[in-house]
């Protein structure tokens, strides 16, 4: 019995079929098993693929919209991978190859209102109870150390060390200032003696 679970934005829908894994124990109306997916953008070519092409699309769409929440739009896929995604032109583009040789890449503009929806359909497909098919989420990673100095204004990044030598030099200048305590003095105390009469 083929299952179909639908997820629908404005510009996106997706759409898995697969059958239930009744030897893991799972019920009748959850997908265990996935034999395909397809995902039609709008006015944009239908994708079809497989588990690998949806497990490729989550490694590259939710690390690169991870990105650019936090300023900074960095290309997410490797030479070797089905899907690309890279910013273009103040847009973005999802790059899909094909395992058939000779087969030239399909290459999808998206605005920001699409990749918008494409990610909520995908967040939407996470948080579905009726799906169990055991894919690999991307764990959100740290910024590197490079974009988050390019984030930061130049004034705020040398702020704390300028700071902190005017703080060490007025203490320098206020220590100099202050009068530096005599010595005690070490000459004994003169000794008057009487003197005798002959």
């Amino acid at each position: 019995m083929k299952l179909t679970s639908r997820y629908e934005q404005t510009s996106c829908r997706l759409v898995l079929e697969g059958l239930p894994d009744l030897s893991a124990g799972q019920s009748s109306q959850t997908i265990g098993i996935l034999t395909g997916f397809s995902l039609a953008l709008a006015g944009k070519t239908e994708l079809e693929g497989q588990r690998d092409h949806l497990q490729a699309l989550l490694n590259v769409v939710l690390p690169y919209a991870r990105g650019l929440i936090s300023g900074v739009a960095r290309p997410q896929g490797a030479q070797d991978v089905p899907v690309v995604i890279r910013p273009v032109d103040g847009q973005h583009e999802l790059e899909l190859r094909s395992s058939q040789p000779n087969t030239p890449p399909l290459r999808l503009p998206l605005d920001d209102a699409e990749l918008s929806d494409l990610v909520r359909c995908l967040d939407r497909l996470q948080l579905d109870p009726q799906v169990a098919v055991p894919l690999e989420w991307p764990a959100p990673q740290p910024l590197r150390r490079s974009e988050l100095r390019h984030r930061l204004p130049l004034a705020r990044r040398v702020a704390a060390p300028l700071t902190g030598i005017a703080a060490l030099l007025v203490a320098g200048v206020l220590a100099s200032l202050l009068p530096t305590p005599k010595p005690p003095s070490s000459a004994p105390a003169a000794v008057s003696t009487p003197s005798r009469g002959g």
